[in-house]
């Protein structure tokens, strides 16, 4: 429940600095627990990264981060009850030589591996087929791996992994390379092999997919269903102790705990010597057609060797409710050095990349929004330590995906591992359970 600014408590058990999803999933464990919470957002609105505007009809979301239905903390979050995914079509289309191949699909017991070649080449070639079977078999083994086996595996760039994971050059180039940058943000490939095993293992083991009606949708089911005046948006944290935070124009708020919950450079500001990441820019651009350059719910990776976009889809396919009825959205995801462009040039680059992806014109595309954001995600270069500290002292707590690891996942389960430190150093055994969450 939301609040504004003028109605600041002025003391709480807990006191959380920044209403993203780390911050409200912790608020969501310590109410469960009995605990009284305040969360301070200095935006209007909670969400943090995890917004969606709304432009003349369209809900445009401002961040590129995907979602999967592997995703354990979108079950045992309490306040996702009503959380509803659109899962992309299985597995992804990867544009290469001009042309869209459907590829890493997995499906039925054995999880057997499919391309859109496969249906042709697989009975043609002998090689064909042994490379999916090589790919299929690596997944698999991922997706089956142990969390504590994998991560007590070498940590090494993922760039310098990918050759050594017994799968030929055209595979690493045509699937993993395309599919790691745009599900790790990172265009060269310097985060953390573990990082990178985690994110193909979430892959093998679920689906991709998009939360219905925009990424907004998480925080706003997490503030909603918090007790009244919990949220407190227009609030501005200037300093934070273990015992109280010191606002800029609502005075003192008392309490006998603090997590800081923002973003990573907004908590290294408020938390001298808390070292700060480097980060991986990321644009999102929203164009709506005519019609749809693809009547197909599918991912479309497009690498970022020949033009800006990384990845894009026409999310109206994926979910409808982002577009009014009969309109389309495209989406696409800028990555790298280009994100930063000028919008016009931006702009002008995607849509010739875009032309040939899609295989139709772009001059009639009208570009909704462009979305930039520097600081998007927290790098995670090796060795990278995926369950950083969140109890820095007995009072003073600090989470988000830059504690964990830098996804949708990391954010909320960083969020619960603030809550249960928090309530072991208040002595309070915590007592919520899991939820079930629908898939649509």
């Amino acid at each position: 429940m939301l609040s504004s600014a003028r109605h600041t408590a002025h003391h709480a058990d807990v006191v959380i600095v920044g209403a993203g999803l780390a911050g409200l999933t912790a608020a969501h464990h310590l109410t469960s627990a009995g605990v009284t919470v305040t969360v301070l957002e200095e935006a209007p609105y909670p969400g943090g990264r995890m917004t969606t505007e709304e432009i003349d009809g369209f809900r445009l979301d401002r961040t590129g981060q995907l979602l999967n239905t592997s995703f354990p903390e979108l079950f045992r979050t309490p306040g996702l009850e009503a959380l509803k995914l659109r899962p992309f079509t299985p597995g992804v289309l990867v544009h290469t030589d001009g042309r869209n191949l459907r590829t890493g699909e997995l499906r039925g017991a054995k999880r057997a591996f499919t391309t859109a070649r496969a249906f042709a080449a697989a009975r043609a070639s002998r090689s064909a087929g042994l490379d999916q079977a090589r790919l299929g078999a690596a997944l698999a083994r991922l997706a089956s791996l142990p969390m504590d086996r994998m991560l007590a595996r070498p940590d090494r760039p993922t760039a310098a992994t990918l050759a050594g994971r017994g799968l030929p050059a055209r595979t690493v180039e045509g699937f993993l390379r395309p599919l790691l940058t745009s599900l790790l943000s990172d265009p060269d490939l310097t985060t953390s092999s573990r990082c990178a095993d985690l994110v193909l293992r979430g892959y093998a083991r679920g689906r991709l997919c998009l939360p219905a009606g925009g990424a907004g949708v998480l925080p706003r089911l997490l503030a909603a269903q918090l007790p009244p005046e919990t949220v407190r948006t227009g609030v501005q944290a200037t300093s934070v102790g273990t015992t109280s935070v010191a606002t800029a124009a609502h005075g003192e708020v008392r309490c006998r705990s603090v997590i800081v919950a923002t973003g990573a450079r907004a908590a290294a500001e408020l938390i001298p010597g808390l070292r700060l990441p480097g980060f991986h820019p990321v644009t999102v651009l929203h164009h709506t057609a005519d019609a749809p350059p693809l009547r197909d719910a599918s991912l479309l990776l497009t690498g970022t060797r020949r033009g800006p976009v990384a990845h894009t889809t026409v999310a109206s396919e994926v979910d409808p409710d982002r577009a009014p009825r009969g309109r389309t959205l495209i989406t696409s995801t800028v990555l790298g050095a280009a994100a930063a462009l000028p919008v016009t040039e931006l702009d002008r680059r995607a849509r010739a990349q875009l032309s040939h992806v899609y295989n139709t014109s772009t001059t009639a595309w009208r570009l909704l929004s462009a979305h930039h954001d520097p600081d998007a995600v927290p790098a995670m270069p090796a060795p990278h330590d995926v369950r950083r500290q969140v109890r820095l002292l007995s009072g003073l707590y600090v989470c988000g995906d830059h504690r964990d690891t830098s996804t949708v996942q990391g954010a909320l389960f960083s969020g619960r591992r603030a809550a249960q430190a928090v309530l072991h150093d208040l002595g309070i055994r915590p007592g919520y359970a899991a939820q079930t969450l629908r898939a649509a």
